[in-house]
């Protein structure tokens, strides 16, 4: 059996797709990766087979600097993009797709005649009573529209104003019927949410059939540098901080460099996609590591709300301050909050006082503890229990 697996997006997005397509092979199943080129290394390393689909991430992100104006010509490229794996994807038994709206994918499925399911790393993305639609681009909502269903009703406006376009001007092209509610469609009625239940509940999904399948995590073995351990061996845990591959508020590292000082702390600065650094002889820098190993042995994890950051910090126990930056980081912040495994900082650019009263929040035993109590409920089977119900319906 062949699955080809989709995504466009950040590592956030990519990495659980991995642990599925290794899960799958340990099951017998061939996996074919479609991500973007940012990530091909990281997937052949893992020999995981990947074909590049879609532009760069990391330039579309820190070189172009892509604002909301430029959504429609994005949304345009990944539909086209999308199209162009068919012949990629001949042959398989199965499509998975995820990351930034897989409009294309289900299409592909319908020309192939194969099964085809749709992930989600967070819940709030499904329309529900229970809350409002996460941020997108496009006309703006109604000032004081507070009805969720009638705010989730214009964001499948918004999506059919992105999407509609080019897939429907692609599935005429192939023979296919126009599709009137792009983002329903691209779901399908029974989505997967890869997430776990602990960290990301479900609510309300009024017409959804949703599998909870937990997070979808890939075992980290590598041991860390030798430099970085003898940072970490020479003082008391350090507090890290780091925003993957988001761009950093302004003065992230020196912000934070001062907040941690005055905890009588260390600073650990992962460099990230937005390069943060410093020249301060106390602090350690840091580029690619294990954060399973990392996180374990550090105080506190300052990050800017990525699923998979959130995951792994409170899998390993440790208190979190999140910062978050777009999309669905507030929703994650509020989670860590919510569980009192950390904090959610009040907007998007700390300060030196503001970052300091959350470090002096996470830093206390209670928190530790609480912290450590969730790490012993979260589920760590989420990837198998995912490829296992793929084979089955294939």
């Amino acid at each position: 059996m062949r699955v080809l697996l989709y995504s466009f997006g950040s590592r956030g997005d990519v990495e659980p797709l991995l642990a599925l397509a290794l899960e799958l092979q340990r099951q017998g199943a061939q996996a074919l990766v479609g991500a973007p080129p940012d990530f091909a290394d990281l997937l052949a390393a893992a020999g995981v087979p990947v074909v590049p689909a879609g532009p760069s991430v990391r330039e579309l992100v820190h070189v172009r600097k892509a604002t909301p104006k430029d959504a429609p010509a994005l949304a345009a490229e990944l539909v086209t993009r999308q199209f162009e794996l068919l012949d990629i994807a001949r042959g398989s038994d199965a499509i998975v797709a995820t990351g930034l709206m897989p409009a294309g994918m289900r299409s592909i499925a319908e020309l192939l005649d194969v099964p085809y399911q749709c992930v989600l790393f967070n819940p709030q993305v499904l329309p529900s009573p229970d809350y409002h639609p996460l941020p997108r681009p496009g006309k703006p909502f109604p000032p004081g529209e507070t009805d969720n269903r009638v705010l989730w009703d214009l964001d499948a406006e918004k999506v059919q104003a992105l999407y509609g376009p080019a897939l429907n001007r692609h599935r005429e092209a192939a023979g296919l019927p126009p599709v009137h509610n792009v983002r329903d469609h691209t779901f399908s009625h029974a989505p997967w949410v890869a997430s776990d239940p602990v960290l990301s509940p479900l609510r309300s999904h009024p017409g959804y059939d949703v599998l909870q399948t937990g997070a979808w995590i890939v075992p980290d073995t590598r041991p860390l540098p030798p430099d970085l351990t003898a940072f970490l061996d020479a003082g008391s845990p350090p507090v890290y901080v780091g925003f993957g591959s988001v761009t950093a508020p302004a003065d992230a590292a020196g912000v934070a460099i001062e907040a941690i000082r005055q905890q009588n702390r260390r600073a650990l600065i992962g460099s990230g996609w937005a390069g943060l650094t410093t020249n301060d002889p106390d602090c350690f820098v840091i580029g690619e590591v294990n954060h399973q190993a990392l996180f374990g042995r550090v105080a506190a994890v300052v990050h800017h709300g990525g699923a998979g950051t959130t995951t792994t910090a409170a899998r390993a126990g440790t208190p979190q301050v999140v910062i978050p930056q777009i999309a669905d980081q507030p929703y994650w912040a509020a989670r860590v909050a919510d569980l009192g495994i950390g904090v959610a900082h009040d907007g998007p650019t700390p300060t030196v006082n503001s970052l300091a009263a959350a470090l002096r929040l996470v830093l206390t035993p209670d928190t530790r503890t609480r912290a450590i109590a969730v790490a012993g409920a979260v589920r760590t089977d989420g990837a198998a229990t995912a490829a296992t119900k793929l084979l089955q319906a294939c």
